[in-house]
């Protein structure tokens, strides 16, 4: 197939590999679309101003009708097609492993059939290779233990108001507009990763990034003023003991604090990747990276780990930025 022409925009899409082991059989879930005869994952484009992790979740329950919960990233698809103009386009794909925690089965889309089958009559089933990439990727991931994760969600306070421009406490310096934009607009990102636990630095400009998540969610923030640039100033290991309890209690959480404290923070969870295989590698290179250069304002860092406490392993990591 020829390529796009210069300048043809990237169609950006997202979906996702629902799977569930029956009867200790791991199988998959894959839809099949009646305008094109075709077998595939559950995907589609993003909306307008939709980050990914959230498309993902929305177009797998517009397709299929199940409510999923994304795990750890699997390999991207991109490839160019012809669409219904005739040209030539490109389509980049990002998508994750799921599991499904809801949904009422009705398809309302293009879909007519979704099907659940172990992963070597998957294997056989889907009509495009590209698709085979992602199902490796689980298979992978299942026979070495790691398919099973669960989030820790590295959050840095979105853009508050300028210190030049606040005469109070510097803690209770809040968002200013960009900043409370972005705390809503990550709301979908910490839903899709289904995250129940918030921890936050008592500064406002932390408490409240968090907020409307907690709101939608119904959590509780849980504050700590060891979270905050003063603490980490007097005690840095403060810090890092709340990171600690968060490996150790090992539910979906989101983490959020302050740029200097950040480093430290990512620099501990690079120590719980292993360094044995291309994978480990990249997840600690990934943190490295963002320790070094720091991570932006109303950045999001998602760490997908296996295990708790003593047993915790880094297994991926994913950054999104505002």
């Amino acid at each position: 197939m020829p390529a796009p022409a210069p300048g043809a925009p990237v169609i950006a899409a997202a979906g996702a590999v629902p799977w569930r082991r029956r009867r200790g059989v791991l199988e998959v879930a894959m839809v099949h679309r009646p305008a094109y005869d075709d077998w595939a994952w559950a995907k589609g484009k993003l909306d307008p101003g939709e980050d990914w992790p959230a498309a993902a979740v929305r177009e797998v329950e517009e397709e299929s009708g199940l409510r999923v919960r994304l795990g750890r990233p699997l390999p991207v698809s991109s490839y160019s097609f012809v669409d219904r103009r005739g040209q030539v386009a490109h389509k980049h794909v990002r998508y994750w492993a799921a599991e499904v925690i809801g949904g009422d089965g009705r398809l309302e889309h293009e879909i007519d059939e979704v099907a659940w089958l172990p992963v070597q009559d998957a294997m056989a089933r889907l009509d495009y290779a590209r698709d085979r990439e992602q199902l490796r990727a689980v298979v992978r991931h299942a026979e070495r233990g790691a398919l099973t994760t669960w989030p820790l969600v590295v959050v840095r306070h979105a853009k508050a108001l300028p210190r030049s421009r606040w005469t109070k406490d510097d803690r209770l310096r809040p968002l200013d507009d960009r900043g409370r934009e972005r705390a809503r607009a990550i709301v979908p990102i910490l839903d899709a990763f289904g995250v129940t636990r918030l921890v936050t630095s008592i500064s406002v400009r932390c408490a409240d990034t968090l907020a409307p998540y907690a709101e939608v969610a119904g959590l509780e923030l849980k504050t700590k003023h060891g979270l905050t640039e003063e603490a980490f100033v007097d005690d840095p290991d403060r810090a890092v003991r709340h990171l600690r309890k968060a490996v150790v209690r090992g539910v979906p959480g989101a983490l959020c604090s302050h740029g200097p404290v950040l480093p430290l923070l990512l620099e501990e969870l690079s120590v719980l990747a292993s360094v044995e295989d291309a994978e480990g590698r990249a997840v600690v290179d990934t943190l490295l990276e963002a320790a070094d250069s720091g991570m932006a304002k109303g950045e999001l860092l998602v760490c997908h780990l296996t295990g708790r406490g003593d047993d915790a392993r880094v297994v991926a990591v994913e950054r999104h930025l505002p």
